[in-house]
């Protein structure tokens, strides 16, 4: 089994609720910012980062989503009956992904500054961590509010508030694969490795903007244009 991520999880199952009507017809994912789908800007990142293997999960309205990604050579994981939610839907995704440590990184936010995905790889450390987590200073968190679910002492993640996750992260897929649940959250798996000292952070020094309602359409392009990526 290898010890570094090679393989790459990108979330795109979901019902988009906060974004209203933009997600009547489509999902979340094909959603334009700066003139390009979200899914895009997602890609951006995992290309930038040389990932070798990259898997989409799909479930609401997925027919655009299909058309979009499947000439690029992405490969799909379909869940047709039911959404998994983010932990059942990467246990879904794991005979795709290969085995070993895995990134995942959600697709409704757009990224300034450092690669994260790079970041994480150049922070993992096997022998010390069965998760590492990118989290953002609350600050520094456009489109985000609240103070954040995590606290960062000597490395290490427990729950509280301080830092908000990033939505990108490096985490072995057998910890997920030991859950019972078919659909449950990732925060199920954090809980358990939490209480084991073994989910570590670090803080994402560039931009980031959290595009899950309307409002942050605009506020991802204004972060985009001042960074000089639009």
């Amino acid at each position: 089994m290898r010890d570094d991520p090679d393989a790459l999880m990108i979330f795109a199952a979901g019902f988009g609720t906060r974004m209203g009507a933009l997600t009547a017809t489509r999902p979340k994912p094909m959603v334009e910012v700066a003139g390009r789908p979200l899914i895009d800007h997602a890609l951006d990142v995992a290309n930038a980062a040389q990932v070798s293997r990259i898997v989409v999960n799909l479930h609401y309205k997925p027919a655009p989503l299909i058309r979009h990604l499947e000439p690029r050579g992405v490969a799909l994981s379909h869940e047709t009956d039911r959404i998994l939610d983010t932990g059942g839907g990467l246990r879904h995704a794991l005979p795709l992904l290969g085995e070993g440590p895995v990134f995942t990184l959600n697709s409704d936010a757009v990224w300034t500054g450092a690669n994260p995905l790079d970041q994480l790889r150049a922070a993992w450390a096997p022998d010390r961590m069965d998760a590492l987590l990118l989290l953002l200073d609350p600050a520094r968190a456009t489109g985000h509010t609240g103070s954040g679910d995590f606290r960062l002492e000597q490395g290490l993640v427990s729950r509280g508030p301080g830092f908000v996750y990033s939505g990108a992260q490096i985490i072995r897929g057998d910890v997920v694969d030991a859950v019972e649940e078919d659909a449950f959250s990732l925060n199920v798996v954090w809980d358990r490795l939490i209480a084991k000292g073994r989910v570590a952070g670090i803080v994402h020094t560039g931009g980031w903007c959290d595009v899950g309602h309307p409002g942050g359409i605009a506020e991802a392009e204004a972060l985009l244009n001042d960074a000089g990526d639009v």
